[in-house]
């Protein structure tokens, strides 16, 4: 399985929004990684680094990172659960995939790149020890369908751990995330000839649940635990969600 993209058909039609939504993601994708890196000052590792811990994902564990993009995620995971465990990094950007698969040769073999929806995901049930996401349940276009895939695929008692933007309930901070997205992120990614791409993250953000909200559509897909962290001021957050265990975990 290392080091491939596998190609998985779509089992509904693509609809228009989530089409745009990929073909946005593989045109950014050769600047993706870069502009991640100068417009989050670097701390997007660290925010990274924060959900894989948040995942439990532990050695010897199979693990999903959906939504993985150019996979920084996914390799910190393959980091994570060691020369025997395996990761599967999904996403329905196929350029973003074939640049992940190029990513740190010595860890591919613990890497497998899937093309596949996230509304309707290829995978078994209970199938995954721990699951990671960044910047993808924003972008979904049903975030609680995103939510019950989640819940199907990884195992009772298992954790899924999602990273992503977040309105601050500090209206200074909000004002202060506005004035960044407008003046910061979309100057910068007009540097790179990517204004058009970048100028969705605000209303992206406008539009994205709230913590508490994330929280309730977590439980509401099955989840039995679910709390949401704020972090860098509240501008971002992960929501970590567990899966309930089975009576015979409960008893052993």
């Amino acid at each position: 399985m290392a080091n491939q993209i596998a190609d998985q058909p779509l089992a509904s039609p693509v609809q228009p929004e989530a089409d745009r939504i990929r073909q946005l993601f593989d045109r950014i994708a050769p600047q993706y990684d870069q502009l991640n890196q100068d417009l989050s000052l670097g701390l997007h590792r660290v925010w990274k680094q924060m959900a894989v811990r948040w995942s439990g994902a532990e050695a010897g564990d199979h693990a999903l990172d959906l939504c993985c993009g150019s996979g920084d995620l996914a390799l910190l995971l393959a980091r994570q659960v060691g020369e025997t465990g395996q990761v599967i990094g999904a996403d329905f950007a196929v350029e973003q995939l074939a640049i992940a698969a190029q990513r740190n040769p010595h860890l591919q073999a613990r890497l497998s790149w899937i093309e596949s929806d996230a509304l309707d995901l290829p995978f078994e049930n209970s199938e995954f020890d721990a699951v990671t996401m960044a910047y993808g349940l924003r972008n979904l276009t049903d975030i609680p369908q995103g939510l019950s895939e989640l819940h199907r695929v990884v195992k009772p008692g298992a954790k899924v751990a999602i990273l992503d933007f977040h309105t601050p309930t500090n209206p200074l901070v909000r004002q202060f995330q506005q004035w960044y997205l407008a003046n910061i992120v979309v100057p910068t990614a007009e540097r790179f000839g990517l204004s058009e791409e970048y100028a969705y993250i605000s209303p992206s953000v406008d539009r994205f649940p709230s913590g508490s909200r994330q929280v309730d559509l977590a439980k509401a897909a099955g989840f039995t635990e679910a709390i949401h962290y704020p972090i860098a001021g509240g501008m971002m957050g992960v929501l970590v969600a567990t899966k309930g265990q089975t009576e015979s975990q409960i008893r052993g």
